[in-house]
């Protein structure tokens, strides 16, 4: 999927510039279109004459990748400038697993350098789901085909302790907890150092991270979250003054993946909550933070239920990309409703989806979905979805339809 936003891109502006977690897959992307490239990361020379003038990194066939540019922050301004020198759609392509902490930078690309997201793989990319039912099709008003998803619960537990990374497709569940333990210790004890240009405290690092994690799926303010990593508002941790610089640092490394807040078009007076729902990139991540593995979340449903609503978010976020779309969460201040995701189309339609691991909740999340449509709400959904990781996929006589996350596809 990512690969029609590149070609998109390329062919709109002079550069595009490919942002993700470390590991997703960015470089292997963007070598499906490029022509030549340098490596920053792995090339010692091009990093020296990047410090010298990036512009030297410039020349070779386009597109042209260049790999972890923000390594050389400078780079982003010599590329923005060749690309009004060379007036030409996709001379350049950009990979990176940080942004900069100066943000100016980014907005001096406005009209030359379009922006592709890479998010972890999906079910469907890796190959788990079919794609039977389409977000595309559920956006346009389709109903959903009656039908059955071949992964059950305990498939489920395992697509959440391994994630969805390409380096770990077909392999085991125990090679997969070695990388991701790898992968959260070095974001522990260098890349946040890197990202922030400071040295931070690895102890405090983790728990907050492993605080974030226990918050998967829930609309927690940050306050909320040092105070768990804390154990209490006495306990030792991070403070709050020191949870912010951790917060940002890990969201310019695209660990932490929030969802906000959607604001529709209101027929009531109903105040909502504007604090973003917490998820990291990949449920992986929060496996890993947690030390669980597929039989102790089976043996913890509570956690199971929220890891495999960030699962579900994880996936329809990356379907969403691909239909122009948004993915937000709704919930009233009062916390009299709430609903997981919402999938908001640039032209307005939009999708209600709760996300429940077992079928005995699927009546009270079509019971707050209607009640979303029919009196929250001015324009009408074009489809009211409950996300399961049951078997079947059906319409129920009240219009909304039951979806298992196996069956999803863009």
């Amino acid at each position: 999927m990512a690969d029609a936003s590149v070609v998109s891109a390329l062919q709109a502006l002079g550069a595009v510039v490919i942002e993700g977690p470390k590991a997703c897959g960015k470089t292997e992307t963007a070598r499906q279109h490029a022509r030549s490239e340098v490596l920053l990361d792995l090339d010692p020379e091009a990093q020296r004459a990047a410090a010298v003038d990036p512009r030297l990194l410039l020349a070779g066939e386009a597109p042209r990748l260049i790999d972890e540019w923000q390594r050389e922050p400078r780079v982003w301004d010599a590329v923005r400038r060749e690309v009004d020198v060379r007036r030409s759609a996709g001379q350049f392509i950009l990979t990176g697993s940080a942004t900069p902490r100066d943000q100016a930078v980014r907005h001096s690309g406005a009209g030359r350098m379009s922006m592709v997201t890479l998010r972890p793989m999906t079910l469907f990319e890796q190959g788990y789901s079919p794609g039977t039912v389409s977000l595309a099709e559920l956006l346009d008003g389709q109903a959903p085909p009656a039908t059955t998803s071949a992964l059950d619960v305990t498939d489920y537990a395992e697509r959440i302790v391994v994630g969805g990374w390409p380096g770990l497709i077909g392999r085991s569940v125990s090679d997969a907890t070695r990388f991701m333990d790898g992968y959260v210790d070095t974001i522990i004890e260098h890349d946040i150092d890197v990202v922030s240009g400071a040295r931070r405290d690895p102890r405090l690092v983790r728990r907050f991270l492993q605080a974030y994690a226990q918050m998967s799926a829930h609309p927690a303010r940050l306050s909320t979250i040092v105070e768990r990593a804390r154990g209490g508002a006495a306990g030792d941790g991070p403070s709050r003054w020191t949870a912010e610089p951790y917060l940002d640092a890990l969201a310019r490394l695209m660990v932490v993946d929030d969802l906000e807040a959607w604001n529709p078009e209101l027929r009531s007076r109903t105040r909502l909550m504007t604090t973003p729902k917490r998820h990291l990139v990949d449920p992986s991540l929060a496996t890993a933070l947690m030390g669980s593995d597929p039989t102790r979340l089976l043996g913890d449903l509570n956690t199971l239920g929220y890891l495999f609503e960030s699962l579900a978010a994880r996936d329809v976020r990356v379907y969403a990309t691909a239909n122009d779309a948004t993915v937000y969460h709704y919930r009233e201040r009062a916390g009299e409703l709430e609903i997981d995701l919402v999938v908001e189309r640039r032209d307005g339609a939009w999708v209600g989806a709760e996300v429940k691991l077992g079928a005995t909740l699927v009546d009270d999340a079509a019971s707050a979905l209607l009640r979303l449509a029919s009196a929250r709400t001015i324009r009408p959904p074009a489809a009211l979805v409950v996300i399961t990781a049951t078997e079947y996929a059906y319409q129920r006589p009240d219009g909304v339809a039951v979806i298992p996350l196996g069956l999803l596809g863009p």
